[in-house]
C-alpha cells in the first residue's frame, strides 16, 4: 500500500509518498533493534545522556525546518508548531539529565555483611505508536525516556505525519548507534505487526479508543508491558464566581486551538446556571473572533482539520446534533479542509458544547458522566472550593483557571476510565515504564 501525505491547507500539495512497511519488514526492523539493544543498554548512562543532549542541540538547530514541515504536513498553526518543536528540545534535555539519576537503591539485608541492591535495567526493544496531531512532542516524550534508560526503540507514526517522523529520525541518527532508533511507516496493519511482535518488550500507544483496545489486547496478551492514551471528552467547568473574560479566552483556545485536534481539547463547557446566559454570550464572541485559515500565517489559531473526511464527519455531527448552533457550523470557502469554529456538540474538531448546570455539584456530575476522564478544567476564584472540587472530578489531570490543554512535560500525563490504560507517561513516571527492577544479593 502507498502512503500519501497531503497538506491539509492545500491538498494539491503532496508532501510525500511511501510504501507501507510489510509484516516481514517490521520483523526485520525489530530484529535490528534487538541486535543493537544490548550494546546500547551497556553504554554508560553519561554517554547516553550526551547523545540525547546532542540530539536536542541538533533539533534546536533545525527548529525552523521542522516547524515548517509540521505546519505543512499536519496544518498546525505556526505559533503552536514552533512551540511544539521547542517542547521537543526541552523533553530531550530533560531525559538526558534523567539518564544520570541514581539507577537503583541499596537496601538493608537480613544477613550480616550482605549487599542487597535493587537496580533498574532497560527492557530491550520498545514499540511506539503515535498520532499525527503532535508529530514532534509525542514521539519524543515516548522515545526520549526509552532511549535515555537504555532501550532500542521502533517508532510507527501516523501515516498523516510520516514526513515529520522521517525528519526526526534523520536528526537522531548521527548521534545514536545503528539500529537503536528506527521508524516504520504504515497504517493499522503496520502498527499491529509492531505491537504484536514477540521481540517488542513494551508498547506505548497514543490514539483512538478502538485502536488502543486492540493494542492492549495484542501486547498485553503476549505478556508485553503496555500503556495506552486514548483521548477524552474533556470538560471545562465555569462557576458563577469565575473571571468570565479569563475563562472565555482560555476555553475558546482550549476548545478550538489547532482546530480542536488535541486529546486534551475542551469539548464540553459546563456553566453554573446563575452565570449561564452571560458566559455563553461571552464565550460565543471569543470563539467567533478566533483567527482561522493559513496555519503558516502569524496570528492563526485554528487552521484546517487534518483530512477531508475529518471535516465532513464534523459537519455531519453538527447537522445531526439537534442543538442550537451558537456560532460556526459550516465549512469555510477555502481550498483546504476548513471548518468554522463551532459551539454545539462534542466531536474531535473545532466544535464544542455549552451545557447548563444548576450548581457546582451538578457541574461535577455532568463532567463525570462520560466514559472518559483525561483532563478537566475548573474556573473559579474560590481557592477552597477549587481544592475541594478538584478531588471530585473523575480525571487523571485537573487544571484550575487554566485551559485543559498545556500540561507540563515533566509531570505525569494520563487519564482515568477509558482515557488511559497502564502506567502514566512523562516525568519520573516514564522511568517506571521503560525500566524493570532487578534485585541483586551479594553474600561475602
Amino acid at each position: 500500500m502507498t502512503i500519501t501525505s497531503r497538506n491539509p491547507h492545500d491538498p494539491v500539495d503532496v508532501i510525500g509518498e511511501w510504501q507501507e512497511a510489510s509484516e516481514a519488514e517490521v520483523a526485520a526492523t525489530v530484529d535490528r533493534a534487538a541486535a543493537a539493544a544490548r550494546g546500547w543498554a551497556d553504554t554508560p548512562a553519561p554517554a547516553r545522556a550526551a547523545a540525547l543532549s546532542a540530539v536536542a542541540d541538533a533539533l534546536a538547530e533545525r527548529a525552523a525546518a521542522v516547524t515548517g514541515l509540521v505546519i505543512r504536513e499536519v496544518g498546525k498553526p505556526r505559533s503552536e508548531a514552533a512551540g511544539e518543536v521547542a517542547r521537543g528540545v526541552a523533553i530531550l534535555r530533560y531525559f538526558a539529565q534523567a539518564a544520570l539519576l541514581p539507577d537503583g537503591d541499596t537496601l538493608p539485608a537480613a544477613s550480616p555483611g550482605t549487599l542487597l541492591m535493587a537496580r533498574r535495567r532497560p527492557l530491550g526493544v520498545t514499540g511506539l505508536v503515535t498520532p499525527w496531531n503532535f508529530p514532534v512532542a509525542i514521539p519524543l516524550w515516548k522515545a526520549a525516556p526509552s532511549l535515555a534508560f537504555g532501550n532500542a526503540t521502533v517508532l510507527k507514526p501516523s501515516e498523516e505525519s510520516s514526513a515529520v517522523a522521517l525528519m526526526l529520525a534523520e536528526i537522531l541518527a548521527p548521534h545514536l548507534p545503528s539500529g537503536v532508533f528506527q521508524v516504520v511507516l504504515g497504517a493499522g496493519q503496520t502498527g499491529r505487526a509492531l505491537t504484536g511482535h514477540p521481540g517488542v518488550a513494551a508498547v506505548s500507544f497514543t490514539g483512538s479508543v478502538p485502536a488502543g483496545h486492540d493494542v492492549v489486547a495484542r501486547a498485553a496478551g503476549r505478556g508485553a508491558r503496555v500503556q495506552a492514551e486514548m483521548g477524552g471528552q474533556n470538560a471545562s467547568v465555569v462557576l458563577a464566581d469565575a473571571d468570565f473574560e479569563r475563562a472565555a479566552t482560555a476555553i475558546a483556545y482550549a476548545a478550538m486551538g489547532y482546530a480542536g485536534q488535541k486529546c486534551t481539547a475542551t469539548s464540553r463547557i459546563i456553566v453554573e446556571d446563575a452565570a449561564y446566559a452571560k458566559f455563553r454570550d461571552q464565550l460565543t464572541s471569543a470563539v467567533a473572533g478566533l483567527g482561522v485559515l493559513d496555519p503558516g500565517q502569524d496570528g492563526t489559531l485554528v487552521g484546517p482539520v487534518i483530512t477531508e473526511r475529518a471535516r465532513d464527519s464534523a459537519l455531519a455531527a453538527v447537522a445531526g446534533s439537534g442543538g442550537t448552533v451558537l456560532t460556526g457550523g459550516t465549512a469555510l470557502d477555502a481550498p483546504g479542509f476548513y471548518l468554522a469554529p463551532t459551539l454545539v456538540e462534542e466531536v474531535f474538531a473545532p466544535v464544542a458544547a455549552v451545557l447548563r448546570a444548576d450548581s457546582a455539584e451538578a457541574a461535577v456530575r455532568i463532567a463525570n458522566d462520560v466514559r472518559y476522564g483525561l483532563v478537566t478544567a475548573l474556573f473559579t476564584q474560590d481557592l477552597g472550593r477549587a481544592l475541594r472540587l478538584a478531588d471530585q472530578f473523575d480525571a487523571g489531570m485537573v487544571r484550575v483557571n487554566a485551559p485543559t490543554s498545556g500540561v507540563d512535560f515533566h509531570a505525569p500525563f494520563g487519564g482515568a476510565k477509558q482515557s488511559s490504560y497502564g502506567p502514566r507517561e512523562q516525568g519520573q513516571a516514564a522511568r517506571d515504564f521503560y525500566t524493570e527492577t532487578r534485585t541483586v544479593t551479594i553474600v561475602p
